[in-house]
């Protein structure tokens, strides 16, 4: 095997701008150069300029590097398909390996794709089975040894980034730029499907038109899984929601580790759950949250109430450590517990008719949680709001903390109708200025409590 290295500017006119558009569609010679890898063996193909193109497919062993921002592609008017996807794909096994992007921009110009199309007989069998095709800016499908770093994608029409039955694969150093967001136009960031296992995500960030990121395993096709997920480095530009993870048949959510994001929000913070309503509420495993610090700006969804995050499903373990709510402009609660789908909301619980599995907790554990106040704009709120079975919830190192207030109010833990904590941990915990610690104790089995200081 020879990898092929060739430089785009000897081929093709590199005369667009990856910013603004224009230029000579160079699709075409692109395409050329990217076919060296399957007639050769690989290419390493460098992108010395910007490109106008439309539409364009790597093989095995391709790298497409981009020598700086102002380098890569721009997308055509009415392309209505990915500007970059694997050539040889599929949803349930590996068929492609080893393709690297780094470097550079890819821009899909959103303003001129349509939010999705028909399937034509150009696309593969196995790319969609709704009949039709989502125009994603990169899609890639069946793929093992997939790295992505060091580049922007801007202006996309819906998902930014999709990746579907994976094995082993980096995503860093990119940033997601979106000048030409859409309301509720499915503009979401990274979204993973399953099956998958050995996912590493570094220093991203970025605005998007939905979800910043969804681990969704089994979101299509009811039972794939995802396990052994990294992700490190989240910075949020105003992101309508921050991370979604759905599981919604028999597919399962198994070792996540997702630490060190800030930024602002609009809606939503963290959807763990099903989404969808059905016989199942979905399969959790363990997922640990570190160090979390995002601040809420108004919302822009108005179907239910705000929050930092919602639980939902069969989850086995739960543990969020060191997490921050400093200056709060609305009342949102920090932690809703049990609520299955995207339709239950806190107002709709009492009367939600389930079909299914009710969720369940096994463990829930906060090592850490700050919450400063220095208004009223939080007022008569619970932190922690419980609505379905939590067999074990561990609650450490809380301080929460409310500034010029007319009196108290609010509470750490408030448990609903539906609820029911078996066992109840309160250690090291401050509370300044909140009428009670915990409401309606008596859904709780063991309370045990070491050191908690009301004010």
């Amino acid at each position: 095997m020879q990898i092929r290295t060739v430089y785009a500017s000897r081929y093709c006119r590199l005369d667009s701008n990856v910013h603004t558009g224009g230029g000579t569609d160079v699709t075409e010679p692109i395409q050329e150069l990217l076919n060296l890898a399957r007639s050769e063996g690989g290419v390493h193909l460098i992108m010395d300029g910007a490109a106008l193109v439309s539409h364009l497919r790597v093989y095995d062993n391709t790298t497409i590097e981009c020598l700086s921002k102002d380098c890569g592609f721009y997308q055509k008017d009415h392309a209505d398909d990915s500007i970059l996807t694997n050539a040889v794909g599929s949803k349930q096994q590996i068929v492609s390996r080893n393709i690297t992007v780094r470097g550079g921009t890819y821009n899909q110009n959103c303003a001129a794709q349509v939010h999705h199309r028909s399937m034509t007989p150009e696309d593969p069998e196995w790319l969609s089975n709704l009949g039709v095709k989502p125009v994603f800016a990169m899609e890639f499908y069946g793929v093992e040894n997939l790295t992505v770093q060091d580049c922007t994608i801007c202006d996309f029409r819906t998902y930014a980034f999709m990746l579907a039955c994976f094995r082993n694969c980096l995503i860093e150093n990119v940033w997601l730029d979106l000048p030409g967001r859409m309301h509720a136009n499915n503009q979401d960031g990274f979204h993973f499907w399953g099956p998958g296992q050995f996912l590493t995500i570094r220093n991203v960030g970025g605005r998007v038109g939905d979800d910043f990121m969804n681990i969704g395993p089994d979101e299509e096709d009811c039972r794939s899984s995802i396990t052994d997920v990294l992700v490190d480095g989240v910075f949020l530009d105003d992101a309508d929601q921050a991370i979604r993870i759905l599981s919604r048949g028999t597919g399962a959510v198994d070792r996540v580790t997702i630490r060190n994001m800030s930024g602002t929000y609009r809606s939503f913070g963290f959807y763990i759950n099903s989404w969808f309503p059905g016989d199942t509420c979905g399969q959790f495993g363990d997922l640990f949250f570190e160090n979390i610090d995002l601040r809420q700006v108004k919302p822009n969804y108005d179907y239910r109430p705000p929050m930092l995050f919602n639980v939902g499903g069969e989850v086995r373990s739960l543990i969020c450590k060191n997490i921050r709510s400093v200056d709060p402009s609305d009342n949102r609660t920090l932690f809703e517990l049990g609520l299955p789908f995207h339709s239950t909301t806190p107002a709709t619980i009492d009367g939600y008719q389930y079909t299914g599995v009710y969720p369940h907790i096994d463990y829930f554990e906060i090592d850490g949680l700050t919450v400063l106040e220095r208004d009223e704009s939080a007022k008569n709120t619970s932190l922690v709001s419980v609505y379905g079975l939590v067999d074990t919830m561990v609650l450490r190192n809380v301080s929460a903390i409310k500034k010029n207030q007319t009196e108290k109010n609010s509470c750490l833990v408030e448990l609903f109708r539906r609820a029911e904590v078996r066992t109840m941990l309160l250690r090291d915990v401050y509370l300044e200025g909140y009428e009670t610690c915990v409401k309606n104790t008596d859904k709780v089995g063991c309370k045990f409590e070491h050191n908690v200081t009301e004010r």
